[in-house]
């Protein structure tokens, strides 16, 4: 969709302006004294509160024109983005495709489902696909089921291990066209004392891979259960527990990336198709969708506006990636992360302006070492999104402190409200978003550490909430 520049007000430039020399100012003292507690230098974080709505000079700017790691507060410029661009009830779209005659049940010919990015396919929304398909009276499908990822291009071939080394973790899980439940299995172990094992189950069932009905109880305390069992995951065919599961823990569930994701999809598809009583013929493939072919149905994602709110709230690095991603196939006609990049630096210089250095994207989610915005930048996005008709949305969205989300446990101590979104690294943390303040008013905070004790600054960044909530 074409560009349309929304003029910014004077007084909201020039307050942030203002800013820009206050980076000798002062920090409260409450926010000194934490930083010191936790010997974090003053030198390392970036700090800024100001006025949603821009008409003031900022109440606190320190060092906010520096360029840093934001971590997972980038999925908030990638969030808005999408609310700005595709609007609040745009969803994806999965089109299904039969090829050839249903007879009693059978296809004669091969089932197709392409993939277009839809970020939230878990397994309750696979199973009604399918449960579509079988509602076209198709059971067997005497060729092949084959899916379509071609609408992001070269994703599935990313290296979950890249980013940390840790490439069975769900975080590290890689985009892709069809993302079906994050490429992750939960391994659900109930105890059974009678029978001295543990019964396990899995979601999804994974086709050709071996997953043991049970493991051994042990006596003792409940502990590091997951490193008791002594999980092999190294053969993508099977899994093996070589360790036992411990009585005292009663039911636990662990959720890990499976280790070859590039067959995922196609091995959690035909799992869930042979356990709702589907038969496939020929094989399960990946391949394109036969041009000309019109699609039998189309399956839609939830809107969204629902979808980011299980980005931020939850800090879900993948389904962001998908939402850039989405941007650059939207915009720019390609599912690359070059795309994406692209479109979303020139939306930043149609909406947001040049007056603060552009940020530096990589992937849009915040997993990253070389995505990088200044607090100036942030805080004026924040502040451009305060006044747009997708403020409601973006709110929403966001972690309510004390409530929800990855702030649940983050009361405000001034027994205040925020909605903040959260960012953590091995050397980057912070919190950005909205606060209210006591007085009525709203304020955007903006708080990022960079640096190799960055973790330690949550304190001091508290805070600050309470102190910018406390304007009365």
């Amino acid at each position: 969709m074409p560009f349309a520049p929304r003029l910014i007000p004077a007084l909201f430039s020039l307050a942030l302006l203002a800013g820009a020399g206050a980076s000798a100012q002062q920090l409260p003292s409450e926010v000194e004294t934490a930083l010191a507690r936790a010997k974090v230098s003053r030198e390392t974080v970036t700090m800024l509160v100001i006025d949603a709505d821009g008409t003031r000079p900022p109440r606190l700017a320190w060092r906010s024109q520096v360029p840093v790691n934001p971590a997972s507060m980038m999925k908030l410029v990638t969030t808005y983005a999408a609310l700005d661009l595709l609007g609040p009830a745009y969803s994806w779209n999965t089109p299904v495709y039969v090829e050839g005659t249903v007879n009693n049940g059978v296809l004669n010919g091969n089932l197709y489902i392409k993939g277009q990015g839809d970020p939230k396919l878990v397994l309750e929304r696979v199973w009604l696909m399918l449960r579509h398909v079988q509602g076209l009276g198709i059971t067997t499908v005497s060729g092949d089921i084959v899916i379509d990822r071609s609408a992001f291009e070269n994703t599935a071939e990313n290296d979950p291990s890249a980013f940390d080394g840790e490439p069975l973790r769900p975080y590290n899980a890689s985009p892709d066209a069809l993302l079906i439940n994050f490429k992750s299995v939960n391994m659900t172990f109930a105890p059974d004392r009678a029978g001295q094992i543990a019964r396990v189950s899995y979601e999804p069932p994974l086709a050709s891979v071996a997953m043991p009905a049970t493991v051994p109880l042990t006596p003792g305390e409940c502990g590091d259960w997951r490193t008791a069992l002594k999980t092999d995951f190294s053969d993508v065919n099977r899994i093996r527990f070589n360790g036992g599961f411990p009585a005292a823990c009663g039911e636990k569930s662990w959720a890990v990336a499976y280790g070859d994701p590039r067959t995922y999809s196609l091995r959690a598809l035909g799992g869930m198709w042979a356990e709702m009583g589907g038969r496939v013929g020929g094989q399960m493939r990946e391949g394109r969708v036969p041009a000309g072919l019109k699609p039998a149905f189309e399956f839609g994602s939830p809107p969204l506006a629902e979808v980011i709110r299980d980005i931020n709230k939850y800090s879900n690095n993948v389904m962001a990636q998908q939402v850039f991603l989405t941007i650059g196939l939207t915009q720019k006609n390609r599912g690359t992360f070059e795309a994406s990049r692209s479109a979303l630096g020139q939306w930043w210089r149609d909406r947001i302006g040049t007056g603060e250095a552009q940020p530096v994207f990589e992937n849009g989610s915040g997993l990253s070492r070389d995505e990088r915005i200044s607090a100036a930048a942030l805080g004026k996005m924040l502040q451009v999104a305060w006044r747009s008709p997708v403020m409601p949305e973006l709110m929403s969205s966001l972690p309510a402190s004390g409530v929800d989300g990855t702030l649940k446990r983050r009361a405000l101590r001034s027994g205040g409200a925020a909605h903040l979104k959260t960012g953590t690294l091995r050397d980057a943390s912070g919190v950005a978003g909205y606060v209210h303040g006591a007085s009525g008013r709203r304020y955007v905070l903006v708080a990022i550490a960079n640096g190799e004790n960055a973790g330690a600054t949550r304190a001091a960044f508290d805070a600050l909430v309470d102190w910018a909530a406390q304007d009365n």
